[in-house]
């Protein structure tokens, strides 16, 4: 009994040295339990076993390992700190977003495949991802019109939840029906989930027919306000007039254009024009103007003017390489983004995300194009490059890299490219259209091939040599 209580205290003179010494509390829990065990066989008595026991509870009070875990946790900030695991200065996101859940098995992304053409373009971007190399865990869930059909909503919550747990999420288009029927899926998932930056690329690729081969622009709307608010009524009873208002508020506004500017100094662009229609609007356009004038300022590195609207169209329809970063509130960014479109090749090649604070979603300018679906003539380009922009927000800069030089070099080469990729407008020569999936696979059979450290092929221009505007 006496060598029990001798080796008591010496364990429990041990335990107290390692706390005051500042132990880790792995090496405390691993020195308790070393002790108890001495102890018991030591003393060989149902008591000291009862002792040795105690002594473990005591110096891990918690679940066995909580401790542990607890000291991990609250070293992993610094230790990503440490190693320079930052956002990548090439994300499109805001500083203080989140770049999505990873699985064990790989990122862990939301795949939302829509109506119309939908299910073939996200197929597609699919194929490309698994070329990548990236380890992707899709979570499939349905909006719009099969939605409907399952629950009853064109948005269910199973949707949403998945994107708020996923916090990444890409998107095939989704048919919104036009003067009735449900409200827009795009507008209420924006609404729902905070979606309130809408970015969209517009970089001519490759096209030999392209009027503007160096465009390379960018449109930053406001996605949750504006006249997309949804506060529209009827003013009669007879229906005969109607009334939309425009909700533009100085937080949206003042969040926007941080936003775009910061997203400038991140992609090293150099200049920022906000597009309002304030001479008219006095309200709503002056109250965005004047959160762009005070903001401005606190951004000296980068160049920022102002167009109205109108006039802005008519300025990117004669020079689009003279802009860089435009900022916008909804419905003019709707209108913009799908010009800059036009003047980069087309709707076809032109993908665009949505950013919250934590949550991203990537989708396609492009709409569901119902009369398509199902015939395998879709281009699938504008959703392969949301995975491009995808991969660039996770941190797979090298992936992104490769999966837009397989599209560049595949819409160069007009081998095998869809229809609207092979019409006069957009080829100097004749090109025998592909599908859908045939231009998926022939992009996926490059992407390990391509080499992104060289420059990207020009194609040479053809039929249209007399236009100026058409040399590159």
């Amino acid at each position: 009994m006496r060598i029990f209580l001798n080796l008591l205290v010496a364990v429990g003179a041990i335990l107290v040295l390692f706390n005051l010494a500042g132990v880790s509390a792995e090496s405390v829990f691993l020195g308790s339990a070393f002790a108890g065990i001495v102890v018991g066989l030591a003393a060989q008595t149902v008591l000291a076993n009862v002792f040795a026991g105690l002594l473990i509870v005591l110096a891990d009070p918690y679940r066995p390992g909580e401790r542990v875990l607890r000291s991990i946790r609250a070293k992993l900030p610094a230790v990503a700190a440490a190693r320079g695991e930052a956002r990548p200065a090439h994300s499109l996101n805001p500083p203080g977003a989140r770049e999505g859940g990873k699985a064990e098995m790989g990122h862990r992304v939301t795949l939302i495949p829509g109506d119309g053409i939908g299910p073939e373009v996200t197929n597609a971007a699919r194929l490309v991802a698994e070329a990548t190399g990236v380890a992707i865990d899709w979570e499939v869930v349905e909006a719009g019109e099969k939605a409907i059909q399952a629950s009853g909503s064109p948005l269910p919550d199973e949707v949403l939840r998945s994107v708020r747990k996923n916090r990444l999420a890409l998107k095939g288009p989704i048919t919104t029906p036009i003067g009735s029927g449900f409200r827009s899926v795009n507008v209420a998932l924006r609404q729902q989930l905070d979606l309130f930056a809408s970015v969209r690329p517009a970089r001519a690729i490759a096209g030999e027919g392209t009027r503007f081969p160096e465009t390379d622009l960018i449109v930053v709307r406001e996605a949750t306000e504006g006249l997309y608010s949804g506060v529209e009524h009827w003013v009669d009873r007879d229906h005969s007039a109607a009334e939309t208002v425009a909700v533009v508020t100085r937080k949206a506004s003042d969040r926007i254009i941080r936003f775009a500017f910061e997203l400038a100094r991140r992609q090293h662009r150099h200049r920022i024009t906000a597009v309002h229609k304030a001479n008219i609007m006095k309200t709503t356009g002056g109250l965005f103007q004047t959160a762009f004038r005070e903001i401005a300022p606190h951004y000296p590195d980068i160049e920022a003017d102002e167009r109205l609207i109108d006039n802005m169209c008519m300025q990117l329809v004669k020079k689009p390489e003279d802009y860089d970063v435009l900022v916008t509130t909804n419905l003019f960014g709707d209108i913009l983004s799908d010009l800059c479109a036009g003047l980069a090749g087309g709707l076809g090649v032109a993908p665009g995300a949505l950013y919250g604070d934590e949550l991203a979603v990537f989708e396609p300018v492009h709409g569901s194009a119902p009369k398509y679906a199902g015939q395998d003539k879709a281009d699938p380009v504008a959703e392969i490059l949301c995975l491009e922009l995808l991969l660039e927000h996770i941190g797979e800069k090298e992936a992104a890299d490769r999966v837009f030089r397989a599209v560049w070099e595949t819409i160069a080469e007009k081998k095998v490219v869809t229809y609207d990729l092979a019409l006069p407008g957009y080829t100097a020569r004749p090109v025998t259209p592909s599908g859908c999936s045939a231009m998926a696979r022939e992009i996926a059979r490059k992407v390990p091939l391509v080499d992104p450290s060289t420059p990207l092929p020009r194609p040479k221009v053809g039929g249209h040599q007399h236009d100026p505007h058409l040399e590159v």
